[in-house]
């Protein structure tokens, strides 16, 4: 009766340090998320520049390219561009993403879809740079956010683990 009874507070105090673990990794990840995103953009932006390459085929390459929940919103919106505008395309895929980003985050996305394939090349070259500049900023608050909450919700799930042992002891 006695094992039963150390196994379980074993696996109270695993699962609630697991779920510690779960939660501060949601920040590292919404801050590589948005590098990725910085990243995308930069791409974007030169085969804009460069290769004049129409959106969907850019799409295509990213999606091939970020194979993560990043890549999945190029490879939904180049297929949804079949069907209606990039724009709409676009504010589509970010509404049905499954990313480690914020609400904040994905609205700053969403307001591409005013640009994608409406302007001409200077037009959608400059709301680029403009988008890389948010998302700069946003990068900038994650990474405040990771450093200050990452360390704290692992603490957190350790503690409360040992409090419900110590509790049911």
């Amino acid at each position: 009766m006695m094992i039963i009874k150390v196994m379980m507070l074993v696996a109270v105090f695993g699962i609630t340090t697991f779920l510690g673990l779960m939660m501060a990794n949601k920040f590292k990840e919404r801050v590589k998320d948005l590098k990725t995103i910085r990243s995308i953009l930069n791409i974007i932006e030169t085969k804009i520049k460069y290769t004049y390459e129409p959106l969907p085929l850019i799409f295509e390459d990213l999606s091939k390219k970020f194979q993560n929940g990043i890549g999945i919103i190029f490879k939904v919106a180049k297929d949804k561009m079949k069907q209606t505008s990039a724009g709409e395309a676009w504010k589509y895929a970010i509404e049905n993403s499954s990313t480690n980003m914020s609400e904040e985050d994905l609205s700053i996305l969403k307001s591409l879809d005013k640009m994608l394939g409406k302007t001409d090349v200077e037009g959608q070259l400059s709301e680029l740079e403009l988008m890389k500049n948010f998302i700069e900023t946003q990068i900038k608050k994650a990474e405040e956010e990771q450093s200050k909450n990452e360390k704290l919700y692992k603490n957190l799930g350790m503690t409360v683990g040992l409090a419900l042992v110590i509790i049911l002891v």
